[in-house]
């Protein structure tokens, strides 16, 4: 080959290389708290999902464990250091990860927090979350139905998420008190309630050992616990244990929030008297949507009328129907379930 024809073809190789860069698609990031839990295996699905049929390129990133924030902040400096168009994030620190948050929206990218808004909710974006106030006060309003004249002396335990408080830990807590008729403190924390009802807040880290440890600790303060408020379904599923290890199963009821196809499975086996079913597949894929949105003309996600965040909507799940509380049952839940 000559020389001309060389540098031709060098040339025209560049060319090409200049090409498929200028054609490289737009990115977006999914950062959740963890990529084992059911919940964000199913929200990663959905943002995979609607990405693909857009055109976004995803890179999805999560903590080492449900607490990482370290590891969050680290995703998030790459996600601007690779030039992604947005973010979505779950959170696993609601009010450290705003520094970091701010930092990638200075750098021009569109943060939206995804279930866990963040403290407070505008350092980010736009939130995408199920309404988790009114996912507490479903089942709070169903377990005070449900227990009818017994409501007014109930024994209630309060299996929360950590000592931290993120934001869907509070408001899921908040929303159940409320519903089940407790006077609130202030709304913005557990734990200060006086209500002589509640026999006190443990932590479980959002999970089935965390669940069995803080039922076992409540139990050892006060064995005539009828009612159980749990932070999610794992969560429930320890406390179910620890109860049943000494004989109270039966007649202790249990409440959650979730929606997982195994914790659905739970409201059928009666481990689970309710649960408000979350929907994370089409909150990660409605959140790529608005990136894609975003990458395309600058337009930004308006949040649901009357409300602060964007409602990806709630249902209660339960076989056993309060009057006056709307509700679906199991073999419904089941239908709409994930994990």
């Amino acid at each position: 080959m000559s020389k001309t024809k060389l540098l031709r073809a060098v040339l025209a190789g560049s060319a090409l290389t200049m090409i498929a860069g200028m054609a490289q698609a737009d990115s977006a990031c999914l950062i959740t708290k963890t990529d084992t839990n059911p919940f964000f295996v199913k929200m990663k699905e959905g943002a995979a999902a609607k990405a693909q049929e857009l055109g976004l390129e995803l890179k999805a990133y999560a903590g080492k464990i449900d607490g990482d924030h370290e590891g969050q902040v680290a995703a998030v400096e790459a996600c601007v250091a690779d030039g992604a168009k947005g973010i979505l994030i779950t959170a696993s620190d609601t009010k450290a990860i705003v520094d970091a948050v701010k930092a990638a929206r200075d750098a021009g990218l569109l943060v939206i927090a995804l279930d866990t808004p963040l403290d407070p909710i505008d350092a980010a974006d736009a939130t995408f979350a199920t309404d988790n106030f009114k996912a507490g006060e479903l089942i709070g309003q169903w377990a005070k139905a449900t227990l009818g004249d017994k409501a007014a002396d109930a024994r209630i335990a309060m299996l929360d998420l950590a000592i931290s408080q993120p934001s869907v830990d509070v408001l899921r807590d908040q929303g159940f008190l409320q519903g089940f008729g407790v006077e609130l403190g202030d709304p913005a924390k557990w734990g200060d309630e006086t209500d002589p009802r509640i026999v006190g807040h443990e932590v479980t880290s959002g999970n089935e050992e965390g669940g069995l440890t803080a039922m076992e600790s409540l139990l050892a303060k006060d064995p005539d616990i009828n009612l159980v408020y749990t932070i999610n379904e794992p969560a429930a599923a320890g406390a179910y244990e620890a109860l049943k290890a000494v004989g109270r199963e039966k007649d202790v009821l249990i409440v959650s929030v979730d929606g997982g196809c195994p914790g659905v499975q739970n409201v059928k086996d009666g481990v689970i008297g309710a649960t408000s079913q979350q929907y994370p597949l089409a909150m990660a894929a409605q959140g790529i949507e608005a990136i894609a949105a975003f990458a395309k003309d600058g337009t930004k996600p308006a949040a649901t009328e009357g409300k602060d965040f964007t409602d990806t909507g709630v249902a209660l799940v339960t076989d056993k129907p309060a009057e006056g509380v709307e509700s679906i049952d199991s073999a419904k839940g089941a239908e709409l379930c994930w994990g």
